[in-house]
């Protein structure tokens, strides 16, 4: 067993290496690239599927810090896969109650697979675009109490996350 988690930590880093070179043309003007993105999300949405039928979510317990932050980058980007980030979000759900998984990962797991559900967002982690030059969020369920759930979580205020993007 501890040799398979080896070998699925080491699987799941990788595919998190490659999300991470090719997310550069997940929104390229170059069809032949988005095509490539949505060719490698989804076989790492279905790899993910599988992981899940064998071993529930991947907690760093079982794979490492690494590994378990690369599953739930997986998960992220499986956002044409609704039912695979549907059943991440349950197990990561399951995880965090049993305290073995991040709350703040599950918070943006959650926005992202509600604004891909056409529903407003919680804790306003899931960019919709840039206006001004100040990236704006998808709508939020609660707009006024946003930092304060942000702040359960472990998520910095959204104007100083905000902040991070902005020109100096």
């Amino acid at each position: 067993m501890a040799h398979d988690m080896a070998a699925l930590a080491t699987e799941l880093a990788s595919m998190a290496e490659a999300d991470h070179q090719a997310a550069v043309h997940a929104n390229s003007d170059d069809p032949n690239e988005q095509l490539a993105w949505r060719r490698l999300t989804a076989r790492h949405g279905d790899r993910l599927n599988e992981i899940m039928d064998e071993f529930g979510w991947p907690t760093a317990d079982l794979v490492g810090e690494e590994a378990a932050r690369a599953a739930w980058l997986v998960a992220q980007h499986a956002d044409r896969q609704l039912d695979v980030q549907r059943r991440a979000l349950q197990l990561l759900q399951q995880a965090v109650t049993a305290g073995s998984a991040s709350r703040r990962e599950l918070a943006f797991l959650r926005d992202r697979m509600l604004v891909n559900e056409g529903r407003r967002q919680i804790c306003g982690t899931q960019i919709a675009g840039v206006r001004d030059g100040a990236p704006v969020p998808w709508p939020s369920e609660d707009p006024d109490r946003m930092d304060a759930l942000r702040a359960e979580v472990g998520i910095e205020p959204f104007d100083e996350y905000v902040a991070k993007f902005s020109a100096p």
